[in-house]
């Protein structure tokens, strides 16, 4: 029998066969149903020999698959040699044990495949703690089907704390210290959040600021170097990205916005990675203008966008939002071809137009929208523009070149130790000001006051909550 020990799970090189069980409410792709599971799996780093599908009304208790199944299962490990089966589904502790016993080979689902790519991502300290609380959240309620082949060992040396062997006792230790090291944990990631928080709303205070989200692999690292100096890891695979990376975007005439890369998206999340990058995604929920980056020559595209969409919505994040249509030049190539074989996306451009009205249609490689996307988001940076007689001392000489260079200046009037500026300026740029120490007038008006009063009022926003600080 083949050793099923669970504490030292990888994936790295191994042999691994792919199943899925299609229940009524799947979201798989009707084409091909593992190709998710496929993309991870290899992300891990497994060499996939072989795959099974199985459709079902429910999941059958014990095994999720059907018992003629697991036979054949059990036969395709032995012919291909596997060292492991991955399930496209979420199984119990149970069923896991119950499959392992029963195939002799290691069974990991959809989950812990997740997680084993989180942890060998991680790189920053919060990452890191994020992936580590997940793992031991996941593992917990596994405990006794972790310990249960150990029933089995006889003679030898005392497998445990002091002399107590395996069994109840040694499971009781380890719950102990799960949530020893869990509390341990959680009290750290505290810490790093509270920094992080006050950063990113100083970030928000201090400068516009715009968020990439986005289902994974769609390419939001490859258009945050297009759109900045660069420095994000960007690769063609599922979750090159796990932290969150900002840096300043220029929108020309002078100003910037402060642009993040985050996490990706992806279906079926499970939940304890969800609640653990949830402080992650707080860039998301600061930002003043998201930008939803879609692969449109993806085939599942659609799909990807409404569960990014019903991600935003978990988290409260109802702020400015902009489709936009990444990979617009791959889209068109596979379009143009001709070919049944072919993985074809189901929109073309003029559909996906149409589908999206206001989206930016872009292509990070080749450059193409960008220009038209800086445009948009600045054109909401300013706000809604109106000429106005702007009165500042001549001593703020910040104030003064602010306005001289990012607005555009009809009229100078120089009068007893202050300077009358005609300018278009943005409700945004005013804040700005404001927000530098600078005093200023609007028509003869303090302009606190003009703000308020007669100048594009915004509603009010609630201040929002952390979700994991709620």
């Amino acid at each position: 029998m083949k050793d099923t020990d669970r504490s030292d799970i990888t994936l790295q090189q191994e042999k691994a066969i792919l199943v899925g069980v299609l229940l009524p409410d799947s979201r798989r792709d009707a084409n091909d149903p593992l190709r998710e599971l496929r993309e991870l799996a290899r992300t891990a780093g497994s060499n996939i020999v072989g795959e099974m599908i199985q459709s079902l009304k429910v999941p059958r208790g014990q095994t999720y698959l059907g018992k003629g199944k697991v036979e054949q299962l059990k036969e395709m490990i032995g012919e291909l040699e596997a060292g492991v089966v991955i399930f496209d589904n979420e199984l119990s502790p149970r069923q896991i044990q119950s499959l392992e016993e029963q195939t002799s080979c290691k069974i990991i689902d959809r989950s812990e495949l997740i997680l084993d790519i989180f942890a060998n991502r991680a790189t920053t300290k919060q990452a890191q703690l994020q992936v580590e609380i997940a793992q031991l959240q996941y593992t917990a309620p596994r405990l006794r089907a972790m310990w249960s082949h150990l029933g089995q060992v006889t003679g030898g040396a005392p497998i445990g704390v002091g002399t107590r062997g395996p069994g109840e006792q040694q499971l009781e230790v380890d719950r102990r210290l799960v949530q020893q090291r869990l509390s341990r944990l959680k009290s750290q990631l505290e810490e790093v959040q509270a920094r992080r928080t006050r950063q990113v709303q100083k970030r928000r205070l201090d400068h516009f600021t715009a968020g990439l989200v986005g289902y994974t692999n769609a390419g939001k690292s490859t258009l945050f170097n297009a759109l900045t100096e660069g420095g994000a890891h960007a690769s063609d695979r599922l979750f090159a990205t796990l932290g969150t990376r900002v840096e300043r975007w220029n929108l020309g005439g002078g100003n910037s916005a402060m642009l993040s890369d985050t996490v990706g998206f992806i279906r079926d999340l499970p939940h304890h990675l969800v609640a653990s990058f949830r402080s992650t995604l707080e860039e998301t929920i600061f930002a003043h203008v998201l930008l939803l980056v879609v692969d449109t020559s993806d085939s599942e595209a659609e799909q990807h966008l409404d569960t990014v969409r019903s991600v935003l919505d978990s988290i409260e994040a109802d702020q400015e939002q902009i489709v936009v249509l990444n990979k617009i030049d791959r889209l068109r190539e596979l379009t143009e071809r001709t070919g049944a074989h072919l993985d074809r996306p189901k929109r073309t451009l003029e559909q996906w137009m149409e589908a999206e009205p206001g989206a930016i249609a872009v292509s990070a490689t080749t450059g193409e929208g960008l220009d038209m996307l800086a445009d948009r988001v600045l054109a909401l940076q300013k706000g809604m523009l109106r000429t106005v007689r702007l009165t500042l001392e001549l001593s703020d000489s910040r104030g003064v070149d602010f306005v001289e260079k990012r607005t555009e200046v009809i009229d100078r009037e120089y009068v007893d130790g202050h300077v009358h500026l005609t300018t278009v300026i943005g409700r945004r740029q005013i804040e700005e000001l404001l927000g530098g120490g600078s005093r200023v007038l609007i028509d003869g008006i303090e302009a606190v006051e003009a703000l308020r009063r007669d100048w594009d009022p915004k509603p009010e926003r609630a201040t929002r909550i952390p979700p994991h600080l709620r």
